[in-house]
């Protein structure tokens, strides 16, 4: 579709949309987005967990329909789904039973584009994205960069007006995902991709910033936008760069300001009793809280420094930071994180000692956590079926969110030693004292 001078690709206008709870009560995910998707740029969509960005990303593609408000591609009202909209997810989706040109061309069967025309344009997209060679290998015989190689040939084959991206790199091991990035940037740049615009959903806060031209920074329950941040560097762009760092600098610290004021808000609206949790294990935050206390940063240290600790991943250190406040083993301010006095005493702990002062934490911090002690208790055989806390928690939450925040309460409660939890039966029970 050609679009009209000065008209963006992407309109959004006072848009809003909500869920049905099991009560029937609704669960607004996203209030009152504005935003203009313009011609040549690459729009980064970041934030907190439970912010609503994939769910912003679906109603730009048509996939789902606004509450309120007004979708507008190219000047006209959105409809269902877009023709001239691809997307790129974070798992592969591929049909394994089909090899690699069947699977590029899938998208083109649905527009009903003639069997030699669909060749030659898959032919094209394969070739584009580096898959040359690998035609007729299955998913099975491919890497997992190869697998989302196949992915983005199946999006450009269509030849879309816009990309959506929804967190493409992130099920990639770190240098498969810098290359495929890096790949990505340079048929950008040079104007070999047959999209117009893109929209990139990522929690990598550096990935943003390497890759997009301006990013909207989304607080959460419910999503709005809390900041829009330019970035006015030419690529390729160097991570070094102080012009880049204060970039990234200036991304943690709204981020970290959103996560403390998010904390207040839940507290307020629940009484604590509810909030989403980031989906974290353990071993993480034990490893954060080590690197934090080490000589190198004395338990004070930026996020942006941090991040680049080899035994931490950029993506998950805004989760692990925000875990660490929830929990009170550390305090988050303007785009640091500093470790509380309990969290300095569990660094210089033992195993035992590391398990009784997360167990006190996560009950005193996470309600929900001592909820299910409490009722675990009080019922006969002091068991429980995990049904009954889901349930509880799609009270309050979406039921993605529900269903995260338990499997974290799971995780975290058996380190604590708070309960166990069996996941065949899906139940939890008391925790036994070894005899």
């Amino acid at each position: 579709m050609t679009t009209p001078q000065g008209v963006p690709i992407v309109e959004m206008r006072n848009v809003s949309k909500a869920f049905p709870r099991p009560s029937g009560e609704p669960l607004t995910a996203l209030a009152d987005i504005n935003l203009c998707l313009k011609e040549g740029e690459i729009l980064g969509l970041v934030g907190r967990s439970g912010s609503g960005k994939s769910t912003l990303l679906r109603i730009a593609a048509g996939l789902i329909e606004p509450t309120l408000g007004e979708v507008l591609y190219c000047g006209q009202p959105v409809r269902g789904p877009v023709a001239g909209v691809a997307v790129v997810f974070q798992t592969f989706a591929l049909f394994p039973w089909l090899n690699v040109i069947e699977n590029v061309e899938l998208g083109l069967d649905a527009q009903g584009v003639d069997r030699t025309e669909a060749r030659r344009r898959s032919q094209e997209a394969i070739d584009l994205i580096g898959l040359d060679g690998f035609q007729t290998a299955y998913p099975r015989e491919l890497s997992g960069g190869m697998r989302q190689r196949v992915g983005f040939a199946r999006a450009m084959v269509i030849r879309p007006t816009v990309l959506l991206m929804d967190e493409p790199f992130s099920a990639l091991d770190v240098l498969t995902a810098e290359t495929l990035r890096t790949d990505f940037i340079d048929l950008w740049v040079e104007h070999q991709l047959p999209t117009k615009s893109v929209i990139l959903v990522t929690h990598n806060i550096e990935e943003a910033a390497v890759m997009c031209d301006r990013v909207l920074v989304l607080s959460s329950h419910p999503g709005r936008i809390a900041a829009e941040i330019p970035v006015p560097l030419s690529h390729p762009r160097n991570r070094l760069d102080q012009e880049f760092r204060n970039i990234v600098e200036e991304f943690y610290s709204i981020l970290t300001a959103r996560a403390v004021e998010s904390k207040k808000a839940q507290t307020e609206a629940h009484g604590g009793f509810v909030r989403p949790l980031p989906v974290l294990g353990i071993s993480r935050i034990i490893g954060f809280i080590e690197a934090l206390a080490s000589p190198q940063y004395q338990g004070q240290a930026e996020l942006a420094q941090i991040a680049h600790l080899p035994s931490l991943q950029v993506r998950d250190v805004l989760a692990v930071a925000e875990a660490l406040h929830i929990l009170e083993f550390a305090e988050l301010q303007e785009g640091s994180i500093k470790l509380t006095a309990a969290g300095r005493v569990f660094a210089q702990s033992g195993t035992d000692e590391r398990k009784r002062l997360f167990r006190e934490h996560l009950l005193r911090f996470v309600p929900f956590a001592a909820h299910i002690c409490r009722v675990l208790q009080e019922r006969e055989g002091h068991t429980a079926p995990s049904v009954r806390f889901e349930s509880e928690l799609e009270d309050h939450l979406s039921a993605d969110d529900a269903e995260k925040t338990l499997q974290t309460i799971i995780r975290w409660g058996r380190y604590a030693e708070a309960f166990s939890y069996d996941d065949d039966a899906q139940i939890f029970s008391v925790k036994q004292s070894a005899s």
